[in-house]
């Protein structure tokens, strides 16, 4: 399943998140991609960030991460970074963005 999302950079962190991701943990990435996902993008646009991720389950994916010592710490990390942030939102698993089109 492909899953878009939409979060918010604040303002004064743009670098640092920036910055973080490039080097987001190998443990993580190894960690994301055991929970069922192939492939994750994340573009920005002033502080609109939009990501694309493919998976086999997104709740799944989730759940296996959500207790995970190296998501939890980067978790945190991003918290600090953004004002919307879309996995631990009262959404959860629907926080993804509807499709509107699909050029088929």
């Amino acid at each position: 399943m492909r899953v878009a999302l939409h979060t918010k950079v604040r303002a004064d962190r743009i670098d640092a998140y920036e910055s973080a991701h490039r080097e987001v943990p190998k443990e993580l990435t190894a960690a994301i991609r055991a929970a069922g996902a192939t492939s994750w993008t994340i573009w920005r646009s002033g502080t609109d960030l939009f990501h694309v991720l493919e998976c086999a389950d997104y709740a799944l994916l989730l759940a296996e991460l959500d207790q995970l010592p190296v998501n939890v710490a980067w978790q945190a990390r991003m918290a600090q970074l953004l004002d919307v942030v879309h996995d631990y939102t009262s959404e959860g698993a629907d926080a993804g963005l509807p499709v509107v089109w699909e050029l088929p």
